[in-house]
């Protein structure tokens, strides 16, 4: 069965870091391109960033460039969000999601949504 479990959330300050983690199990991993998502309330999901299966390629929102950090550890079976800098705008439910490619195709397979990890940016 197919699974991602996000981590790593918590409340920060802002300028603030924090790096979520997105471990994988149930299936070939490193196949996939990963992506990282965001709900804030009251909003749409949007997408943060993404990584291709051999994580030679990744994508960021305009948001978040040069800030946060995408990678992932095949033999972990992990993908990781550095997040640095942070700002109140950044508060969100972060979620991670399989792609239905080795890429960042922006189609994501339905039943690889985790449950989210809370991000909160606040003095």
């Amino acid at each position: 069965q197919l699974q991602l479990v996000e981590s790593g959330g918590g409340l920060v300050q802002p300028g603030g870091s924090l790096r979520l983690s997105c471990a994988a199990s149930g299936f070939t991993f490193d196949y996939y391109g990963i992506g990282w998502f965001r709900q804030a309330p009251g909003k749409e999901r949007e997408g943060v960033s993404c990584i291709s299966s051999s994580g030679d390629s990744t994508n960021y929102a305009d948001s978040v460039k040069g800030r946060f950090t995408i990678s992932r550890d095949n033999a972990k079976k992990t993908v990781y969000l550095q997040m640095n800098s942070l700002k109140p705008e950044d508060t969100a439910v972060y979620y991670c999601a399989a792609d239905i490619s080795p890429y960042c195709s922006g189609h994501q397979r339905g039943d690889s949504w985790g449950q989210g990890t809370q991000v909160t940016v606040s003095s």
